[in-house]
Formats: C-alpha cells, sequence, structure tokens
C-alpha cells in the first residue's frame, strides 16, 4: 500500500506543478478577478480528487466506463496546459537572460525578471483552447465518427474469377467501451452498404472479458457478406491482462468467446486456412478459382506470441494467392514479409493508431503510434507483399479519437 501512495503522490504533484505553471497566464491575464483563479484550483482539486480515487481503484481487468472518464479528465486538464507550460516556460527563459543581461551590464532597474507580458498569456490560452476543443469533440463526437477508406490493390497472379473481389476489414471492436448503441448500429450499418464479398474482422473483441459482448450480440449478428464472415483473436481476447480465480475460470472464458464468435457467424481461424472460391457461371467450381484465406492466433512484438505461420500455411500451395489476417502488424515484419511463402496480402490492426494523431491526405500523417510502430495505419508495400493497418473500429481506455478515426476499410483486388 505505501509504495502505492508514495506514487500517487508523485502523480498529483506533478500533476500540480503543471497546475501552478500554467495558473501563472491567468494570474498574468486576470489580476482582478479572485473567482477565475479560484475556480482554476477549484477545477483543478476536482481533477487531483478523481485522480486518487481512480489510482487507488485501478484494476486493468476491469477498464469500466468511469476508468474511461477519468481518463477524459486527465487529457482535458492536463494537455491544454502543457500548451500554455511550453508557452510560458519559452518567456521565463527570454526573462531569465534579459534580467542576467541587465545585471551584468549594470542596466537592472527593480526586480531581476522583467514582468510577464499579457501578450504571451493570451496567446497561451487561445492555444490550449485548440486542443481542449479538439479533445472534447473526441470525446463527443470523434469515438463513433466512422469512416470509410477504399484502397484497389492489383496482382499479376490474382485468379481471374476474382478480378473486382471486395473485402471489409474492421479491428479493434474492443465491446466493453462501447456505451452508446444507436451510434454504434450507424457503423455496422455502414459496413453492410459497402456489400463486399467477405467481411474480415482482425481481432480484439472484447478489452478483457468475454461478457463485455453479450450486449452487443444481436447487433454484430447483423452484419452480412455473401462469401461469409472471418475472424482471429488479438492481445486483449485471451485474458491475459485479467487476474483470474484459476485456471479453469480463464479457459471457460475463452470458451464463451470462441461460442460468441460463432454465434455472430464468424468462422474463427485459429493458426489455420480457408479456401474461397468462386464459381463459374455454369455453377460448376471454376478451375484455380480459389484464394487461400489465412488466420492466425495473436502474434506480437512485446505481446503474446501465439500465432504459427508453419502450422496455418502447412499444406498449402506455394503458388497459391494469399490472404492473412494477423492481428498486431509487427508479425508483418518480423516474420510474414521474409516468409518462405509468398503471402501477398496482410490485413492487421492492434494499434489505433493511438486514437490521437494528424492526418491530411498528402501533407501530413502522424500520430504518437508512429514511435512504437513504424507501420500504424494504411496501406504498406515491402518486397512485393502488402500489409494493411486498420485504424480500428471501436476504443479503448480514452473513449475517443482525435484525428484518427474509427475505420471501416474495403479493399478490391484487381487483376493486373
Amino acid at each position: 500500500m505505501i509504495p502505492i501512495l508514495i506514487r500517487l503522490f508523485l502523480v498529483l504533484f506533478f500533476i500540480f506543478l503543471i497546475d501552478w505553471y500554467s495558473y501563472q497566464a491567468f494570474k498574468t491575464l486576470f489580476p482582478n478577478q479572485s473567482w477565475i483563479k479560484i475556480g482554476f484550483w477549484v477545477i483543478s482539486v476536482f481533477v487531483y480528487l478523481f485522480v486518487a480515487y481512480g489510482f487507488l481503484t485501478f484494476n486493468r481487468s476491469n477498464l469500466s466506463l468511469n476508468f474511461g472518464r477519468l481518463i477524459s479528465l486527465l487529457v482535458l486538464s492536463l494537455i491544454p496546459k502543457l500548451i500554455i507550460l511550453g508557452l510560458l516556460f519559452g518567456e521565463d527563459f527570454i526573462r531569465f537572460l534579459t534580467g542576467t543581461y541587465q545585471s551584468v551590464s549594470g542596466n537592472s532597474e527593480g526586480d531581476f525578471l522583467p514582468e510577464r507580458r499579457k501578450f504571451v498569456s493570451q496567446i497561451a490560452l487561445v492555444l490550449s483552447a485548440i486542443p481542449f476543443l479538439g479533445i472534447l469533440h473526441g470525446v463527443l463526437v470523434g469515438k463513433y465518427r466512422y469512416r470509410v477508406i477504399n484502397h484497389t490493390l492489383e496482382f499479376d497472379d490474382l485468379p481471374a474469377a476474382f478480378d473486382g473481389f471486395t473485402i471489409t476489414q474492421i479491428s479493434d471492436i474492443h465491446s466493453g467501451s462501447f456505451d452508446n448503441k444507436k451510434k454504434l448500429e450507424y457503423g455496422i450499418d455502414l459496413i453492410n452498404k459497402q456489400e463486399s464479398d467477405v467481411i474480415l474482422f482482425t481481432g480484439d473483441l472484447v478489452n478483457n472479458h468475454s461478457k463485455e459482448m453479450e450486449p452487443w450480440i444481436e447487433s454484430f449478428k447483423k452484419l452480412k457478406a455473401p462469401m461469409g464472415k472471418y475472424s482471429i483473436l488479438g492481445n486483449h481476447d485471451y485474458g491475459d491482462y485479467m487476474t483470474w480465480p484459476s485456471q479453469e475460470a480463464k479457459e471457460a472464458n475463452m470458451e464463451r468467446l470462441y461460442e460468441i464468435h460463432e454465434e455472430l457467424g464468424f468462422r474463427l481461424l485459429r493458426n489455420e486456412s480457408v479456401k474461397l472460391q468462386k464459381l463459374a457461371l455454369s455453377g460448376v467450381e471454376a478451375a484455380g478459382a480459389s484464394i487461400d484465406l489465412l488466420g492466425v492466433e495473436n502474434w506480437g512484438k512485446g505481446f503474446g506470441q501465439y500465432g504459427d505461420l508453419k502450422k496455418t500455411t502447412a499444406n498449402l500451395s506455394d503458388q497459391s494467392f494469399k490472404i492473412l489476417m494477423s492481428h498486431d502488424p509487427s508479425h508483418f515484419d518480423e516474420e510474414v514479409k521474409n516468409f518462405s511463402q509468398f503471402i501477398h496480402l496482410t490485413l492487421s490492426g492492434h494499434t489505433h493508431g493511438m486514437q490521437f494523431g494528424i492526418e491530411i491526405p498528402g501533407f501530413i500523417k502522424w500520430s504518437p503510434a508512429s514511435l512504437r510502430y513504424p507501420k500504424w495505419a494504411g496501406m504498406y508495400e515491402e518486397l512485393g507483399r502488402y500489409l494493411h493497418v486498420n485504424r480500428g473500429f471501436g476504443f479503448l481506455a480514452f473513449p475517443g479519437r482525435v484525428g484518427i478515426w474509427p475505420e471501416i476499410t474495403v479493399l478490391k483486388l484487381k487483376k493486373k
């Protein structure tokens, strides 16, 4: 208990330092408005109490809505203040240099440091309002702001019968985080409106426990695709982040998760493959008109490595056209791109694009996720192999999305 209290004290002290520095801007701009300065500290104390409560009751196995609200409050409170802090620190550095020069040159009058300039504090508050409003939008609107992203890929060896074949990929549902059925079902309807040949789900159905999906089964059962729906597991699906009363309880949870995939109409692929086949106009199976769909269990650098690519491809022809579902994009760099069998297209998720970033097509594409994953969102090509990283359908921990919107991917395959 004592180490926890020490960590809590350090966290609160760090937050207090940020608040104290940010408060200087309010004090400079509103020297005679006591109610504004008092209000600043009342809100800050409320944040401290919420942080203390969340810190002392935190349980990674139960990422509840209350925990999400705590994260939202922290992000809304701290990020704008960090903007203020950065500008004020820059001003203070210049004030220090000015004061030092005046002291050395003998021109110093009055205090060592010149007074703060109001316009710097004004700029700081205005700039801090931008991320505040962006984060607020991300919490209230952005987490359900589904967008459809289309990609067309051409291959020399795509079977002719699959020319124009369409795939809808969704990933990272994280059903334990949903809080609005109407907006969720809008996203499900949007998936169905794509009318793709298959729907592929690339892992993380839940945050930790299979029961999180129970309220949403009827909604996700509405997903339709004429050539089937297929799925894999993600790192959160195994219950590895929970403390279970027994190994039997953990295994029972996994069995229930397998059942839920079946109830949803998804064929769960666990280190196995299936053939997707097209029929000729006569109704007879067209010669060679099939592609191999592969699904591995989670394999991630720094995460669980349950995936077995050799087992998955053991009975496949080297010449067949292959699509792989693998939750974590690090698998592509570590194994897939140099694998003995040529895998044409890999579909991943996992990163969520950190649910925060800036994307302006043709100009900028950045997220903190890029610091951990070189391939963190969108389409990549290396050694003639393609990787697509979906930005995720749901959200986790922080109940919002800022600049990185929930994604429904539609991929069209064309014969070159």
